[in-house]
């Protein structure tokens, strides 16, 4: 439902109503971005966690989506500022139609290509998916990326010097006034107003050349978050000259819908209140919406921490590792054909020769740009650039390369094709139907691309290695049998065996915990 509200029954009747009011009556921050709260006596809307005054049941209304409330006529408080949180973990667990297009429009799918956009990558029509989207979310397409774009251009007014023109546009506004008539209906402030608010707020990157934009962002992490552990994950599949990776931080080159960006990803905030900072530079301003929405799915900042930890530290065999490593994500995906090829080429070898070849392709047949300290780095090739030029570079055995080759040039056409829109099932069906790509790669990319969280990969070598390391089941289908206890988090139980499997064969310890494969 997109909409409880307490004013038509007694208060407290509807149990989700019941439920989130006790939430936001504690103030517990666990929820922020999970719902809005709406207070019709203020007109405005708040984030769970909001200090306020705790309104009466029959005064407030609750929405699933920012863009609901403003609908509804609500406007943001200015002391909780409820867009500035995680946003809802919701959009990966569910897989139906509504979630589907939350995160293509998180993507900037309707300021490319507009709502007839949006419904094609869906597969239905734009007036199905505007109903659909109003029953279950409160609001249509264009609302909703409406309010996605009002965010966005909060986030450039706080994080930098930009033009208030050069924000608007950036932010997808299609004219100044519409931005300005955006941000006064969604803060009852004008775009002055909210950049004068930054007091206190990191400062924005100086513009050394104008050839391209250069933005410090913080994004928010739903705690606990276990940055350090997507970063080893990462550094261990680093590709030279297309990215590197730190202890503390994350930088690679990407491939947008508008041009190309170097990101630089540190871990920030506190224990309570995790965050990234993004160092980002882009050839063009546009892409930074759907540049921060990658960002957020590669980190899993959304991920409901508290609740799979608790699921999961259920089973006894899980309960240390989840002790250990409190907010263990699941790393999504920044490009989902370059996550394809990453899966084909990684097939039934170790990660390091994974590293090492597609390292090799990259360099070969990738495009090279400036770096940011004006040295050369390399975007991942695209699936033509691999179709055109891959055999001369890939090695291993005939068949496999015929299968990454017979992708990329499905890919390159046009005639298979990978989206944050797709559901599970479509994903997984239109990858096995392939020839060489079993269930293990389809699993793989499903987890990785459209974040699903219950997915076990009980074919995994390594998965299974851990399984033995906690004394669980290590066949597949006794490991399957005892995972149906860890649903609907089984991803993220996954990340525990893997986690286990790189660990020295002695007994999990804190010290030891700082190693992941």
């Amino acid at each position: 439902m997109n909409r409880l509200t307490a004013a038509a029954d007694p208060p407290m009747a509807d149990q989700v109503f019941a439920e989130r009011y006790r939430a936001m009556s504690s103030r517990d921050a666990r929820f922020d971005g999970q719902f809005i709260t709406g207070v019709h006596t203020t007109g405005i809307y708040c984030r769970p966690s909001c200090p306020a005054t705790t309104p009466k049941p029959g005064n407030v209304s609750f929405y699933l989506t920012t863009a609901a409330a403003h609908e509804a006529g609500l406007r943001a408080c200015k002391r909780c500022l409820p867009d500035a949180v995680p946003g809802s973990p919701a959009w990966n667990m569910r897989d139906d139609l509504a979630a589907r297009a939350m995160r293509l429009i998180s993507d900037g799918i309707v300021e490319r290509n507009g709502v007839p956009g949006l419904a094609a990558s869906l597969g239905y029509t734009c007036r199905h998916v505007t109903r659909v989207l109003v029953a279950e979310l409160g609001a249509g397409p264009l609302a909703l990326a409406r309010a996605h774009r009002a965010q966005t251009a909060r986030l450039l007014l706080l994080n930098t010097e930009l033009s208030i023109t050069d924000v608007a546009f950036a932010a997808g506004f299609g004219s100044v006034r519409q931005f300005n008539d955006t941000v006064a209906a969604v803060y009852e402030r004008t775009p002055s107003e909210v950049r004068a608010a930054r007091l206190g707020r990191p400062g924005p990157l100086p513009h050394e050349d104008q050839a391209e934009t250069k933005i410090l962002l913080q994004l928010p992490a739903r705690a606990p978050f276990d940055g350090a552990s997507v970063l080893r994950f990462l550094a261990t599949r680093a590709l030279t000259g297309v990215e590197s990776a730190t202890d503390s931080s994350y930088t690679r080159t990407v491939r947008l819908p508008h041009g190309t960006g170097v990101v630089e990803v540190t871990r920030s905030g506190t224990d309570a209140a995790p965050a990234v900072s993004c160092n980002i530079r882009l050839s063009h301003l546009a892409d930074l919406a759907p540049l921060v929405s990658r960002v957020r799915r590669l980190f899993d900042l959304d991920a409901d921490a508290q609740a799979i930890d608790a699921q999961l530290a259920a089973d006894p065999a899980l309960a240390d590792s989840v002790a250990q490593t409190p907010g263990l994500r699941v790393p999504g995906s920044m490009d989902a054909e370059e996550t394809l090829f990453r899966a084909l080429i990684g097939q039934q070898v170790s990660v390091a020769g994974a590293r090492t070849a597609l390292a090799r392709l990259a360099d070969a047949v990738g495009e090279r740009m400036p770096g940011p300290s004006g040295d050369q780095c390399l975007l991942f090739p695209t699936a033509a650039q691999i179709a055109a030029g891959g055999r001369a570079v890939l090695r291993g055995p005939g068949a496999r390369i015929n299968t990454i080759l017979h992708v990329a040039e499905l890919l390159a056409s046009g005639e298979l094709a990978l989206s944050f829109g797709q559901t599970r099932a479509e994903l997984e069906a239109s990858l096995m139907a392939l020839p060489g790509i079993g269930p293990w790669t389809a699993g793989y990319v499903a987890m990785r691309v459209l974040g699903s969280p219950d997915i076990l990969l009980t074919s995994d070598l390594a998965l299974r290695q851990g399984a033995g390391r906690l004394g669980l089941p290590v066949a597949p289908s006794s490991l399957a049998a005892r995972g149906t206890g860890w649903a609907p988090w089984r991803s993220y139980a996954g990340m525990h065996l893997w986690r286990a499997a790189a660990l020295p064969k002695s007994p999990i310890s804190p010290v030891s915990s700082k190693r992941i494969g």
